[in-house]
């Protein structure tokens, strides 16, 4: 898997085919963890009125802090079951690494 930065730079990295592994931090502070073909379209669907997920709509909006891309669908599921998993210590490190540019 690659690991792409935050903000305008993690645009760049989407491509039309690709699996996806992101986290989101909501409103509350709490994070959620999901796969995607699109994230850009995703977290527009967890902001919205319709779509996103069901943990989600009560805790609008939110905001995209991390993505992972991986070749398939499988290997990026794979990923989220070893991303929910973290202590939410680990998940927030993880974050930071990403936001720091490390890998």
């Amino acid at each position: 898997m690659r690991l792409t930065g935050m903000g305008a730079e993690y645009s760049n990295m989407i491509h039309e085919n690709g699996w996806y592994v992101y986290i989101v931090r909501c409103n509350d502070g709490t994070l959620y963890t999901g796969v995607t073909t699109n994230p850009t379209r995703r977290i527009s669907e967890h902001n919205s009125s319709r779509g996103g997920s069901r943990y989600t709509r009560t805790r609008r909006p939110v905001e995209l802090v991390y993505v992972e891309t991986g070749a398939s669908r499988s290997v990026v599921c794979k990923r989220e079951c070893q991303i929910k998993k973290l202590s939410l210590a680990a998940k927030n490190n993880l974050i930071k690494k990403t936001e720091k540019g490390e890998q």
